[in-house]
């Protein structure tokens, strides 16, 4: 759906005590999550706002988003 949240707590509702302690007490993973939510940012204004870019473009932004995303559920399930 066009402009969805995919922010991780909408993401993983039931890792929402892991997710606030780890960004609080690794660096590492709260790096990786504020590039993460940048991302989701971005990907969702130019949904919503229709922005014209090339359809790649927003696959790759999409994919990138993606790796990002299996890269914190795996420190969240270390």
């Amino acid at each position: 759906m066009l402009g969805e949240s995919h922010d991780l707590l909408h993401e993983f509702p039931d890792l929402e005590q892991k997710i606030a302690n780890l960004r609080a007490d690794n660096p590492e993973f709260a790096e990786i999550m504020d590039q993460y939510d940048g991302l989701d940012a971005r990907v969702r204004s130019i949904e919503e706002l229709g922005t014209p870019v090339a359809d790649e473009t927003i696959e790759d932004l999409k994919k990138e988003r993606l790796l990002l995303k299996d890269t914190l559920y795996a420190m969240l399930r270390a």
